[in-house]
């Protein structure tokens, strides 16, 4: 699917996205500039006050690990994407933050304070995991809203109730009295394989109960044979200092941020000309006052000069691939 070009007039107001064959046409006549590469967004050097857009419908898929994220015209596909959020990678921060002070408290050196049940929170209050993807989602809604002419949001909610799926006719309490009310735990696994042993029929010796798969590797714990198994970048930590992981300082972060017009988390392109690093890259880059630059592309290369390099796309707290 080949997303269409966002248009936005000469006053940023966001008019009808258009094909990128007439985006081309456009900046390649001088009438449109780039404003924005994700998503690819073009300007007019012209206001169209008078202009009729049609309506875009604003689609939302909520997932724990990935939103589904699309702009429709009718039947026809304006822009898709997917955003993949950062609960597991916040939740192991979080964790970590709270490993290093709870050993400052307990080493006799560094010595934070003791932390005191006094934690207030608000009245609709979020896990921090579950705020980001409330949030996120939320920045893309108003993101999109500036550069499309959006003018209704539809969201897709799905319940799955499980024990209907089994018995449609279910109901009130028959929810908690299922087939297995009335029954132990053990006394249903003894009565199910007969009081023998299930790896080799010996009767009549102590037993105990082990998981035919390993919760080690995601199985849930429970009785019935049918369960329901699903598998499936932000704007830093804001810690100055950077530690060790025993809560040590390892090296310090800079004060200045902008090295030779360039921040880390920008994305660039670079063409190198000479060297042993001949090449085209493009990718999130790390400053150094050095002027010497690392990209993230398919691999990390070390060692770009700044010269060779061109902001693509600002940081703004995401990454982009295709």
């Amino acid at each position: 699917m080949s997303n269409y070009a966002l248009v936005l007039d000469k006053n940023k107001q966001p008019l009808s996205p258009c094909h990128p064959s007439v985006a081309r046409k456009l900046l390649d006549s001088g009438k449109a500039a780039v404003f924005r590469m994700y998503p690819f967004t073009i300007i007019l050097n012209k206001s169209c006050s008078d202009v009729v857009n049609q309506a875009i419908e604003l689609k939302i898929d909520p997932g724990s690990k990935t939103t589904g994220i699309a702009l429709v015209q009718g039947e026809k596909i304006i822009f898709g994407a997917e955003l993949s959020h950062r609960g597991s990678a916040i939740k192991a921060s979080l964790e970590s933050r709270r490993s290093l002070r709870s050993g400052r408290r307990n080493r006799h050196t560094r010595y934070r304070q003791a932390r005191f049940l006094n934690r207030t929170r608000t009245k609709n209050w979020l896990a921090p995991s579950l705020q980001h993807r409330v949030e996120t989602t939320l920045t893309w809604v108003k993101k999109l809203i500036k550069f499309a002419p959006i003018t209704r949001i539809s969201q897709e909610l799905v319940r799955f109730d499980l024990q209907q799926i089994d018995n449609p006719e279910i109901s009130g309490i028959e929810y908690q009295q299922g087939t297995l009310s009335g029954y132990e735990v053990r006394e249903y696994l003894l009565e199910k394989w007969q009081r023998k042993c299930a790896y080799c029929g010996i009767e009549n010796v102590p037993l105990q109960v082990e998981h035919i798969h390993p919760k080690a590797i995601g199985e849930l714990e429970i009785l019935t044979n049918k369960p329901l198994l699903i598998k499936a970048t932000g704007h830093g930590t804001r810690q100055m200092c950077r530690t060790d992981k025993f809560g040590f300082p390892s090296r310090y972060v800079p004060r200045i941020k902008f090295v030779k017009g360039f921040q880390t988390g920008d994305i660039v392109k670079a063409i190198v000309t000479t060297g042993n690093k001949i090449g085209k890259y493009i990718g999130r880059v790390a400053v150094r006052a050095t002027g010497s630059f690392n990209i993230s592309a398919s691999k990390l290369v070390q060692g770009i000069s700044y010269k060779y390099c061109k902001i693509i796309h600002r940081k703004d707290g995401y990454d982009y691939a295709f």
